[in-house]
């Protein structure tokens, strides 16, 4: 592992452990064995490196999405929907630098995802397209369908994440099934509501 990967890989242990709070580059040079001035050879400042954790946790959700096997389209959407809720659950602060972190490298609705630069909105996309065009779900925007549907997913989380809403976390993901299931059937053709 060179050098700027072993910064990475040492910012990433911080953020996965107190934020971007925890970020100092003086103690992710330390961690590396490099003076604190040698870092910025490699992110130019700590902002800098908040994007390469924002890059990095985007790569890491992409490839769960590219993970989830194919299958009917409403299921696909479906199936993705609940690795989001896994991917926030089981490694929070990866999901926070993902989709919470500010930075300008992260994705931004609608431009990027048309222009294909989400591996995974570009999935999305592409399933919603296609329940389109066989009459599942209305004639509509399919970005204006995704867009609704992250920001009720990502809203849910965030409020989850923040003790916002009661019960246990079994209650809550059972909540947010059923409530994101609404949301795709709300878009569904009158025939199949």
């Amino acid at each position: 592992m060179d050098t700027k990967e072993q910064i990475l890989a040492a910012a990433r242990a911080a953020f996965d452990r107190d934020g971007p709070e925890g970020l100092s580059m003086r103690d992710i040079a330390k961690e590396v064995g490099i003076t604190p001035m040698a870092i910025y050879r490699h992110y130019e400042n700590k902002q800098a490196l908040i994007d390469a954790l924002v890059l990095d946790a985007l790569a890491e959700w992409s490839g769960i999405v590219a993970a989830v096997p194919p299958q009917a389209p409403l299921d696909w959407l479906s199936a993705i929907g609940e690795a989001h809720l896994d991917f926030a659950l089981k490694t929070p602060r990866r999901y926070e630098a993902a989709f919470l972190t500010h930075t300008t490298k992260a994705r931004r609705y609608p431009d990027d995802f048309l222009a294909g630069q989400s591996p995974a909105g570009a999935l999305q996309l592409r399933l919603i397209a296609e329940l389109i065009a066989t009459g599942v779900l209305k004639a509509a925007s399919p970005v204006e369908m995704l867009v609704t549907n992250a920001a009720l997913s990502q809203g849910l989380i965030t409020l989850y994440r923040a003790g916002r809403m009661a019960g246990s976390e079994a209650e809550f993901r059972d909540l947010y099934l059923r409530a994101t299931a609404r949301s795709i059937q709300s878009f569904m053709t009158e025939r199949l509501q």
